[in-house]
């Protein structure tokens, strides 16, 4: 399972990093997330720069693509050459926006008609765009989920994993990373909030 994480410059480290390393605990499953980049390296909003693991291109073939946030989303939503480099297929892929990613979700056409979550600075752009927005972290439909708040990463890559390697995988990759002394009740918190959009079994 590839996922890839799309990453650009002046992005928030908690969207790309959470899920990066909660979706990298099913590697033994055959399991890998990368930081998947237009350019070789970027720099977070906080100064962080880091080499990017994919290329942008990488999200066409991925099968699972999740998009982060980040200060510069709004003039990534306007670079049309940016944003054709993105061929993606929601009849074969998961593809998930995190705060300011679902702006460039609903660029893209994925949300078609439905809610969204985003962030409090993203929303006026959102709704803009023609999006209905939900005080929600968590809300999908099918392939396509957004959340909102940089802490709601947690839920998409939540999602990510119990929609494509079931709940018991799911909860045990959650469960290593919870904190000691709350694991049950955080695992079970956050499968709460996912499990309502999941496929029927």
């Amino acid at each position: 399972m590839k996922v890839a994480i799309l990453t650009f410059d002046g992005f928030n480290e908690l969207d790309s990093f959470i899920a990066l390393g909660l979706i990298n605990r099913l590697y033994a499953r055959g399991w890998s997330a990368a930081i998947t980049s237009p350019s070789a390296q970027v720099t977070s909003m906080n100064g962080v720069t880091v080499t990017a693991q994919q290329p942008l291109e990488f999200a066409n073939e991925a099968d699972v693509v999740l998009f982060g946030s980040g200060i510069h989303t709004r003039a990534i939503a306007n670079d049309s050459a940016l944003l054709d480099r993105l061929q993606l297929d929601p009849l074969r892929q998961l593809i998930g926006g995190q705060c300011s990613g679902t702006l460039l979700m609903a660029r893209l056409g994925l949300l078609a008609d439905m809610p969204a979550c985003t962030d409090t600075t993203t929303k006026p752009w959102v709704v803009e765009a023609g999006v209905r927005v939900v005080e929600e972290p968590f809300h999908a439909r099918g392939p396509i989920a957004t959340a909102g708040g940089c802490l709601a990463s947690q839920y998409l890559a939540t999602w990510v994993m119990a929609s494509r390697a079931g709940l018991d995988a799911a909860r045990s990759a959650l469960h290593y990373a919870a904190p000691v002394g709350e694991k049950d009740a955080y695992v079970e918190r956050l499968l709460g909030v996912v499990t309502p959009f999941l496929p029927p079994a």
